[in-house]
């Protein structure tokens, strides 16, 4: 999917096929403007989908303090650099321009819990 981000800049994204399809739903033909839209059309705001985060999670049973969205970008380079993808293609991967900002999600090797 070809996207317009951060600095004007268009770049094309790999997406699952679930995905593609969802967001070609909320778009539902339109080839400017914001993907998400509150009810008057405008861009859903950071405190919007904030809290429509938290009500999905409470649906699913998540309960983790202070859910945010920025959280589900966190999990989704830490998930990435954990099982082992390499620091270049996860900075691709979040569009990070430079890679120190990619490093700042590496946890580095993980040690077991101990037992309680």
């Amino acid at each position: 999917m070809k996207i317009r981000g951060k600095g004007d800049k268009t770049v094309l994204i790999p997406l699952p096929p679930a995905v593609a399809r969802a967001i070609n739903q909320a778009v539902d033909g339109r080839d400017h403007g914001p993907i998400l839209r509150d009810v008057y059309g405008d861009r859903v705001d950071r405190h919007a989908a904030t809290c429509r985060l938290k009500a999905l999670a409470e649906g699913a049973g998540i309960r983790i303090a202070r859910m945010r969205p920025h959280m589900l970008r966190h999990i989704f380079v830490t998930t990435m650099l954990d099982a082992g993808v390499s620091l270049r293609d996860v900075q691709i991967a979040a569009r990070h321009a430079d890679s120190r900002t990619t490093m700042r999600y590496d946890r580095g090797p993980q040690e077991p819990r101990p037992a309680p």
